[in-house]
């Protein structure tokens, strides 16, 4: 089971790749070689299968890939065909430089961040048949299947039913599936499910890397005819996992399930985001607001993490509001985390903008006739933070050669209540913490400490209170072990308000929370994009209408 790290759109590398680790398994004594779901393209591509020539070349590729191939083994390698204008998508099963068959998915999930029915075509039923192919002068019959076609408790058709029931010995599934926390459970629970109703072995190969939004982990797992698990891939790594298994009797040696950290996996998907998020665009540094909160400080870990303490750029941006022991702690924290760390005022910046604004305004007001005391006092907070992003995002465009990216530091809690300012902390290129509560930023935190086996985050930022420090005695007006779990629920589980006063919540923090979360929606459509960990996130997989009267 080869779990790669593919790159959308980057045919020619993700090729390479897929050779390099044929030879290695075959080296190693593999007769079997499965690559991941979209190998070839990278998942998911999304319009880029809208493309002129894009689905062609891919097709070539793998063509050539075959046709190239020196390495006698079995190979399963997932790419999109086409016939006419019907995309698909495929997986080529192929031995040493023969194409021996090309299999279709059949279950094309539509929910979530998933949107292939925009794409491909189903397999017919009649399409959904093993095939034969020869390992050490013996016919195996290869039921092959593509993600989704396991994931069936929602679908009339049972893939894996019917390529058992059709003569498969043996199942693969070649899979990208993205990362959720605690989700290889699941995975581990549904392969057992089928191999012990079914008994056959099952091969399961799973993507690994960060994609836009998305995390693949990897994970890739496989069990033996009782559902034992026999083998399991690298979490956040690519992975080559070599497994015997006597295929006659369909059993082979266990291995020892992972131990499940909730915390510790939620910490490794975001760094994998960031990296290849990073990696994968080209950018080499991260500027990042240092406020001395628990936020911005998380993320400040996060990015050392994935990009290394060289690479990370700290910016300490007081006003006049900002209390000594936050300019300290962000100060403390960068000196940690050996990460370059400026400080910029922004008070001046500020002043100016009011002076600037004053005489305009109040022609304004004079021809609309209102008075300045109508004024919202909030603009003068919004001011502030607004500065913060422009001298991040200047440092980022005029650097021009140290490849910097803003890095944001906003939380999901806080994304949910549009408890944030467009424009000013909302800047950025990438979200690091967008879909972690606020409350699992305070778990990140402590685990980053004991992980480092010392105080890297000062215990001080762990403490106080919650501030965003734009005005004298300021403090989050949210008991965020309130709010924080609310959200959730609202956004996770999509709850109504009466389920939420039902589930013991207060109705006036539910009215409350609801109805910011609804008029948020047009913040949150010019956000920051944010590394998805959870079942849903703000971004491709929440469609929400910004004209939205619904009360709940």
């Amino acid at each position: 089971m080869a779990q790669v790290n593919s790159t959308v759109g980057d045919l020619e590398g993700n090729v390479a790749k897929i050779q390099r680790f044929l030879v290695d398994a075959k080296s190693r004594g593999a007769d079997l070689v499965l690559f991941p779901e979209l190998a070839v393209t990278g998942y998911p591509p999304q319009d880029l299968l809208l493309e002129n020539g894009f689905v062609a070349k891919n097709k070539k590729a793998v063509e050539e890939l075959i046709a190239d191939n020196t390495v006698d083994v079995v190979g399963v390698v997932g790419f999109v065909d086409y016939k006419g204008n019907d995309l698909y998508n495929a997986a080529a099963v192929f031995q040493k430089n023969k194409l021996i068959g090309v299999v279709y998915k059949t279950l094309l999930p539509t929910y979530d961040v998933f949107d292939e029915d925009r794409y491909f075509k189903p397999a017919l039923m009649d399409e959904i048949k093993p095939v034969a192919v020869s390992v050490n002068g013996k016919q195996v019959k290869l039921g092959v299947e593509i993600c989704e076609d396991l994931w069936d408790t929602c679908y009339d058709v049972k893939v894996t039913d019917l390529l058992v029931g059709r003569g498969a010995e043996l199942v693969v599934n070649i899979s990208a599936s993205p990362f959720l926390v605690g989700k290889h459970l699941e995975r581990n629970r549904l392969l057992k499910e089928k191999s012990t109703k079914n008994g056959v072995p099952i091969f399961y190969v799973n993507l690994v890397g960060g994609q836009d939004e998305l995390v693949f982990d990897g994970q890739s797992m496989a069990v033996d005819t009782t559902g034992g698990l026999i083998a399991v891939g690298r979490q956040f790594e690519e992975d080559l996992v070599i497994t015997d298994i006597e295929l006659e009797a369909g059993i082979a040696t266990r291995v020892e399930s992972p131990v499940h950290d909730k915390v510790q996996e939620m910490f490794g998907a975001l760094v994998l985001g960031i990296r290849d998020y990073f990696n994968k665009t080209g950018f080499e540094k991260a500027v990042i607001g240092m406020s001395g909160g628990i936020d911005s400080s998380v993320t400040a870990c996060i990015a050392v993490e994935a990009l290394g303490s060289q690479n990370v750029i700290g910016v300490s941006m007081p006003s006049r509001f900002s209390s000594d022991h936050s300019k300290s702690d962000a100060e403390q924290l960068a000196e940690h985390l050996g990460i370059c760390f400026v400080k910029v005022g922004i008070q001046d910046v500020v002043n100016q903008f009011h002076t600037s604004l004053d005489e305009p305004l109040k022609q304004i007001r004079k021809c609309f006739g209102v008075a300045k005391a109508a004024d919202d006092d909030v603009a003068d907070e919004n001011i502030q933070p607004r500065a913060r992003g422009n001298i991040l995002m200047d440092i980022s465009n005029r650097l021009k050669d140290l490849k910097i990216l803003v890095l944001n530091t906003g939380n999901k809690t806080e994304i949910a209540l549009g408890f944030c300012t467009l424009y000013g902390d909302m800047a950025g290129g990438i979200g690091a913490i967008g879909d972690v509560s606020k409350l699992e930023v305070y778990k990140l935190a402590e685990y980053f400490n004991k992980k480092a086996g010392k105080q890297v985050i000062p215990k001080s930022v762990l403490e106080k209170r919650p501030s965003p420090e734009l005005k004298e005695c300021q403090f989050d007006p949210f008991d965020f072990d309130v709010v924080s779990p609310l959200v959730d629920e609202i956004i996770e589980n999509r709850r109504s308000k009466q389920d939420l006063i039902d589930m013991g919540y207060p109705k006036q923090a539910v009215e409350d929370t609801y109805r910011r979360v609804r008029n948020s929606e047009y913040k949150r459509r010019q956000a920051t994009p944010c590394i998805k960990i959870t079942p849903k996130a703000f971004g491709i997989g929440w469609k929400m209408p910004m004209v939205n009267k619904y009360k709940g």
